[in-house]
Order: structure tokens, then sequence, then C-alpha cells
């Protein structure tokens, strides 16, 4: 079938499917280096604890079938390698058919860390490398030409990606339709970067140029991907521009990143470089091909009515492998940024003058001083979670206590999610609190005169004074 093939985006396959396998081991690194205070077996949701109350139809994994650490750790580093192996070229090595099995081994991994995540890998970025990594199976290797319903279906993953966000932010708060949403947004965001101040401080005409051309790229654009080309590369290419300005201002781990990727598979790249010689397709390879657009197409029926309902959800996946999702960003932007900001203290009476002493995340602001730095595309998720807990302690209600009681033991693994702990494992404090600040991005004036990019204001006890009480009801 002449029509199955489209030669002149081989480059734009390349590039996604190695920096789809860089964003791979980026979150199975994240995986294996912070899952044990997180869900392991004695962290403050553990996995086994889990899969206990919820059925295998809801969390398929395959820690169905075992669950220790180690096992986990395995998966996790596994995982990594493997996706170092993608990223390097392995499966263009390999014939079409084993190119294909090879692609399934990191997305059935990571599937199985997300199912069991729990809240701590609630996020529509976890659903979009999922359901980008399902397509990628499909895509073939350098044997075989790209396949233009595979191309097709990218672009319809990116189009909800953008359109849906377009659509949120106009439903949803209404900075977004008067265009000053972004008075705010650079300073609330839920993890600045280092270039976040800056942002903040543009000339708010300025401000609202970048709200109307946000409107422009979400909801205007994406339409333009199922034009002919090359108006469906200029529309892809503003997207890959509108994303790297939106990874210079903030750190929204790999969501920025996998936007581009996707927009780089409607690149047609045949004018710069000519295609390499490929063979046909097999006929099984065209049949498979076939078979998965009809079957993607029948699971968008959810994903498409949610974009068209007045209730619009936001990150929602509709299936337990994450095939077809709906996405969307920032339909509410706060005005006030409130920090929580947890302190510990050695003194046997937890008395308000007494030593407290904070901790420090890698992520999150703390110390007004403490310039932002950039994490994404990893993802710092306890950090994450905490910018949640200050808007509500809702958000907090199934994990904050047992931070609180790690921080009390000296928890190693817990420790090791923090920049800096005043206290070292082997003399934990006697008491720890947590307190809600709000803070702010300082002027031009008060960061000359004081170096500190935050202004902060006491607000309110968010946790009182806690210990640890024996089995005998006894404080340690």
């Amino acid at each position: 079938m002449e029509w199955f093939s489209s030669s002149g985006y081989w480059l734009g396959r390349l590039i996604f499917q190695r920096g789809l396998a860089a964003l791979y081991l980026v979150a199975f690194a994240g995986a294996a280096l912070q899952f044990r205070a997180l869900i392991g077996e004695r962290g403050m949701l553990p996995v086994p604890r889990y899969l206990a109350g919820v059925p295998w139809r809801r969390a398929p994994t395959l820690f169905r079938a075992h669950y220790s650490d180690r096992f986990f750790a395995c998966c996790a580093w596994g995982g990594a390698a493997f996706s170092a192996a993608l990223a390097a070229g392995l499966a263009d090595l390999v014939p079409l058919g084993a190119a294909m099995a090879l692609w399934v081994v990191p997305w059935v991994l990571y599937l199985s860390i997300v199912n069991v995540g729990q809240t701590w890998y609630a996020f529509g970025w976890e659903s979009l490398l999922l359901e980008a990594g399902f397509l990628a199976v499909f895509l073939g290797n350098d044997r075989v030409a790209p396949p233009l319903l595979v191309l097709l279906l990218l672009r319809w993953v990116l189009f909800r990606v953008e359109f849906g966000a377009g659509l949120i932010k106009m439903r949803g708060d209404a900075c977004w339709r008067k265009l000053t949403c972004l008075y705010y947004h650079h300073e609330t965001q839920p993890m600045p970067g280092p270039l976040s101040w800056f942002f903040h401080r543009l000339p708010r005409p300025l401000h609202r140029v970048e709200a109307g051309a946000n409107h422009v790229t979400q909801l205007v654009v994406p339409v333009l991907l199922f034009t002919p080309q090359p108006v469906a590369t200029g529309a892809a290419c503003l997207m890959i521009l509108t994303q790297l300005w939106l990874v210079l201002s903030g750190n929204f781990a790999w969501l920025n990143w996998i936007t581009i990727l996707l927009a780089v598979t409607a690149v047609d790249f045949s004018p710069l470089r000519t295609p390499p010689s490929t063979s046909g397709a097999p006929l099984w390879y065209e049949v498979l091909v076939i078979a998965l657009t009809v079957f993607v197409l029948a699971r968008s029926y959810e994903p498409a009515r949610n974009l068209l309902s007045p209730r619009q959800a936001m990150n929602r996946t509709y299936d337990p492998l994450h095939l077809v999702n709906a996405y969307g960003a920032f339909g509410s932007v706060g005005r006030i940024r409130h920090e929580i900001v947890v302190e510990g203290t050695a003194d046997p009476v937890p008395r308000e003058d007494a030593a407290w002493l904070a901790y420090e995340f890698k992520g999150k602001p703390g110390d007004p001083r403490h310039w932002p730095h950039q994490f994404a595309p990893y993802h710092l998720r306890l950090d994450w979670l905490m910018w949640f807990a200050a808007i509500s302690p809702a958000y907090a209600g199934s994990w904050f206590g047992g931070l609180m009681e790690r921080l009390l033991t000296g928890d190693r693994d817990t420790l090791r999610l923090l920049r800096r702990s005043p206290f070292p494992p082997e003399s934990p404090p006697l008491y720890v609190r947590a307190r809600l600040y709000r803070y702010r991005f300082t002027t031009w004036s008060e960061l000359r005169a004081t170096g500190s990019c935050w202004d902060r204001t006491y607000i309110r006890e968010f946790l009182g004074p806690t210990h640890l009480v024996t089995s005998r009801g006894q404080s340690r």
C-alpha cells in the first residue's frame, strides 16, 4: 500500500524515538531514586498495602506477582538501562518485529510503576508518557518508512494535549479570558525555575501578549496539524517554540519535552534531508497498524466527548492501561502562593522560643535566599505534593503524617529526598511542626538590598508540634 508510509518523516521519527527513550530513562531513574520513602515497603504509601485493597482490573502491574523493594529497584533500574539502550539506537539494529518487542518492555515496566504509584504518580505527564510510549511500539525502525497512520495518531495525542489545555483555561479561570493570569502564574506555579523571577517581573502588557499567544497556540494552531504541508510543519514549530518558552519559565517534569517530541513528528524534514532507502512494510505490520488505528479511534470517544463537555475534566485516564487520555493544565491560577515550612527541634519542650530548625526541600521554595534551580525533566514528587498540600490539607491527608513520622525517626530514604536536613539520621529531632507562609517574589529593589528572591509572611500553623509516642504511651 503506497499510502501507508511517509518517508519524509524519518528524521522526525528518529528524534521522537530517541527523545522518548531519554524521557523513559529520566522517569525510571526518578522512580528508582525516590520510591523507597514514597511507596516502598516502609514508605508513606506502601505498595503491598495498596495492592491488597485494589482489584487487578483497576491496577494491572507486574508487582501483582511479587513485590519487594529489591524487585522494584530491579524493575526501575532495568527500565533505565533498557531505555538508555533504546536511546542509543538498539531498536534500529534488529529486525522490525524485534524492535517492536523492545519498545514494549519500557512501556510495561513503567505502566507497572504508575499503577502502584498512587497519589505520587497522579500527574497527566505519566499518562502522556505511557500513551506516547504505546504508540512508539508501532512506529517501526529504520528498516521501514514511518507509517502515516501512527504519525496521525501522534498528532491526535498532541491535539488533545494542547487543545484540551486551551479549552480548560477558557472554561475555567476568568483571568485567562481577561489575559491577566500571567500576572500571577510565574510566581504561584508549582515549582518555579531559575528564570521564573525574571518572567514574573516582565511588564504586564507583555504578560497579556503571552496569554493571548497561548490561546492562539492552544486553540487555533492544533487544528492546523491536520492540514497539508508545509502548514502542519509551521503549526508544529509554533508549538515547539511555545513549549521551549515554558521550559525556560518553570519546572514541569517532562510535560514540555514530550509535547515537543510529539510536535517533531509532524515536521516534514524532507526538504532538508534525503530520506534513507527503506524496504516496503511487511503485510503483518500494515495489518497491525491498521488494527491499532481502529482501536485508538474507538477508544477516543470518551476523550473527545470530554473536550466538548462544559464539565471538561483535566488529566483523566479512561482505562488502567492509560492508552487514550484527556489532558489539560492550569484551568485555574492561584493569586497567592502558600508554602509549608517543616521544622524540627531537639529541645525537650516544644515552646515557641525553642530552637526550631527548617528542613529544606530540593525544588519547592523554603529559604527566601535560595534561588530556584532547574530540575525538569526530572520530577521531584514530594516537592510537587507539598505544593498541593499548601493549597489544601486534603491533598496531604494520606501521606503527610507519614512524612512527619519519618522525619522524627531520621529515615535515611526520606532525608535523601531533601536538599538539607538540620538533623542527621542518627540524631533526629524530638518534635517536628509545619507552618504555613505566604511567599511572593521580591521586587528589583528588594533583591538588590537583601539578595533574597522570596519574601515570606507567616500565616498560621499547618501542623502543631508533634512527637513520637512509644507503645507505652510515652514520648520518645
